[in-house]
């Protein structure tokens, strides 16, 4: 246990039952001496443990997870952590990651969206291409973001921008032409504010 980051952990809003401020990679060590293990990860992911979760989501075969599993799980986060590890560990390697993290996009929840843009974003790392609808969602997603009071939803949409562009020419030019026209939404509302 670190009771240091325990407690700065539970200071900045991270409700557990139980958290032991293990380090990510103490817990990625553990994890190599499990498996992959379906029936564990279920069991781990159902205690409100910060090193359970963790656990759980680097032990879930993706193959296991269908849409349904996912989704309960997806509603089931509660930290910006591991709305991240989630996506990172487990989502972004289901078949379909990409529709599924566009059909995210609409959530209620910011930590569902910011679940889903770290799925994305992980995606367009790897150059996976999306049709020009889900494109647009994306963008729309992205301009609609960029405006929340919600920080760590900007943040994460801005670096999903970034990792579009990262593709190609022509993704770069829609990212920049994104950008732009928020500019000038913005410019736009700090004119009606005077």
């Amino acid at each position: 246990m670190n009771g240091v980051v325990s407690a700065s952990m539970r200071q900045k809003g991270a409700d557990y039952k139980i958290n032991w401020g293990v380090s990510l990679e103490h817990l990625r060590e553990m994890s190599q001496e499990y498996g992959k293990d379906e029936e564990l990860a279920d069991a781990l992911w159902k205690e409100n443990i910060r090193e359970c979760k963790i656990l759980a989501t680097l032990i879930m075969p993706s193959s296991a997870m269908n849409a349904e599993k996912a989704e309960e799980w997806l509603n089931d986060i509660r930290t910006q952590e591991m709305a991240e590890l989630s996506a990172y560990h487990l989502f972004q390697y289901m078949d379909g990651a990409t529709q599924m993290a566009i059909s995210w996009l609409d959530k209620d929840q910011p930590l569902q969206r910011i679940c889903a843009i770290h799925v994305l974003s992980n995606q367009f790392k790897q150059s996976v291409q999306m049709n020009e609808q889900d494109e647009a969602r994306f963008l729309q997603y992205v301009l609609r973001s960029l405006k929340s009071s919600y920080m760590s939803e900007r943040h994460a949409a801005m670096n999903a921008l970034n990792h579009f562009a990262d593709i190609d020419d022509v993704h770069d030019k829609q990212a920049q032409d994104l950008l732009e026209k928020w500019e000038t939404e913005m410019t736009e509302n700090n004119d009606n504010l005077s």
